[in-house]
């Protein structure tokens, strides 16, 4: 990746792409801890944001590690499964926070509740499936797992009295919001993961048939996926992170001074849990991992009313906001939010690098980048790009192997200029607008101005550092909740 106007910044990649290769290219049949290879903390425990984030550059950049990755995640399925049984559930419950596979959260509402991670794992698998090409992994392992996380969730699941597919009393990423019914990225990335399920049984029919899954249950599947509950408050014209959320008391911010922050060091869960408070990106997160199932307005107004509530205690914020930002025309908010990601172990900014590096904001770093001002999206397996640079960025570049193709991709202020550098002709979207790729033949399109928007605001105190500025610690997680 190539960045100019920001040599700071180009470092600071170089330095999150190293570490996160050093610690996925030879995992080899083990977890990706979360500290990398770098330090204890976490114990070398592997978390949700693995698949969901870490395995997102791997996908595109190093494809080979993804899949071992996944492979060793593949390798967890009967201990998964053995989980599912013991909370009275089918399919698998895969570990929120594990090494060999078991689950080793004490702290049950920010862990075993925390369902998600199910589907970020079918998630990370469809996205794998569909940049690799690796037809041997979906038979062999893509199959079964998306089976068995879609049992989990028509399990956890069901249908309310107006026909609607409800999942109540689960922890969405926001660890200060636990035991919620209905959380909009919860209930929106299992919807992915019952179709990708039904998607793969129905190409694979004996492989599905012998996990005695047979047409009535991948019918069930679809039925749920379809009417599945997204609350939305018609009155704020917002998505409520879970059903309710909205109509909770808002967070007392401006009494909270900035030494008690992170939050969950000084208040007890009770007062965060029953609070509009967020630790990390949740339903923005939704915007990003889901953003087919918003308009834009939709994604430009429930940002603006997550801003005014994020406090960031987490390292998995920054480049999320950094990316829904630079998407609805944020765009010099989300170079703060990407210099954050990007610096945050090299300047310390948390002061708890000595346990070791946060490889998701690392990880992130290359998102916020690619996803945020190259605008890549790769939902339902094609590729599309809607780029634009913040002011403070010249030119952004990088590559991406998809589908044994390498492409590059070039940005400046005007334009964006696309190359197929090898494999066969294929085609992308810029700007809603197709791109025929052929090798040797690059092709120029120019990049429409962002649309006019108000600047949001953050909590008093907790807005983004620019990146050439350290912060004063926020400290590391106590219980399950992490920084």
């Amino acid at each position: 990746m190539e960045l100019e106007g920001a040599v700071e910044l180009q470092q600071a990649v170089r330095f999150a792409l190293f570490h996160t290769l050093q610690a996925g290219a030879r995992a080899e049949g083990r977890a990706i801890p979360a500290k990398g290879l770098t330090g204890p903390g976490y114990d070398g425990h592997t978390f949700w944001d693995t698949e969901t984030f870490v395995l997102r550059p791997l996908t595109y950049t190093a494809p080979r590690a993804a899949g071992d990755a996944l492979r060793w995640r593949h390798a967890t399925l009967d201990l998964a499964r053995e989980r599912a049984k013991v909370l009275g559930l089918d399919g698998a419950a895969f570990s929120w926070r594990t090494i060999g596979g078991q689950e080793t959260s004490g702290y049950w509402p920010a862990g075993t509740a925390a369902f998600h991670v199910n589907a970020g794992i079918a998630d990370a698998v469809v996205r794998y499936r569909f940049a690799s090409g690796d037809d041997a992994f979906e038979h062999d392992a893509a199959v079964e797992l998306l089976v068995e996380t879609a049992r989990l969730w028509l399990s956890s699941g069901h249908h309310d009295s107006h026909g609607r597919f409800r999942i109540d009393g689960v922890t969405g990423p926001d660890e200060y919001s636990a035991i919620a019914d209905n959380n909009v990225y919860t209930n929106l990335m299992a919807q992915k993961n019952l179709l990708a399920a039904a998607d793969a049984a129905e190409r694979y029919p004996d492989r599905a048939w012998g996990l005695g899954a047979g047409p009535e249950e991948v019918a069930a599947w679809r039925d749920a996926a379809r009417t599945m509950l997204v609350p939305h408050d018609g009155t704020l014209g917002v998505h409520p992170q879970a059903e309710g959320f909205t109509q909770h008391a808002v967070w007392d911010f401006a009494h909270t001074s900035p030494e008690r922050y992170p939050l969950m060091l000084h208040f007890p869960y009770f007062d965060l849990y029953r609070k509009q408070v967020v630790k990390q990106a949740d339903l923005v997160l939704a915007l990003y991992l889901r953003g087919e199932a918003f308009s834009l307005e939709e994604k430009a107004r429930d940002f603006e009313y997550y801003e005014a509530l994020t406090v960031r205690d987490s390292s998995l914020s920054a480049f999320v906001q950094a990316v829904v930002a630079a998407e609805v025309g944020h765009l010099e908010l989300a170079y703060d939010y990407f210099g954050e990601a990007a610096m945050l172990d090299l300047d310390d900014i948390y002061h708890n690098t000595r346990d070791g590096i946060h490889l998701a904001s690392l990880a992130g770093a290359w998102i916020a980048a690619v996803a945020g001002f190259g605008g890549m999206r790769d939902y339902g397996g094609s590729l599309s790009f809607a780029p634009r640079l913040p002011r403070r960025l010249s030119r952004l570049a990088f590559c991406l192997l998809f589908r044994g193709r390498r492409i590059r991709v070039e940005v400046d202020h005007r334009q964006a200029r696309y190359a197929l550098l090898r494999g066969d002709p294929l085609e992308v979207a810029h700007h809603g607008g197709a791109v025929a790729l052929a090798a040797d033949e690059p092709v120029t399109r120019p990049i429409p101005p962002a649309p006019p928007r108000r600047a949001p605001n953050q909590p008093p105190g907790r807005a983004p550092l620019r990146h050439r500025h350290s912060s004063s610690g926020t400290g590391e997680s106590s219980k399950e909740d992490r920084s």
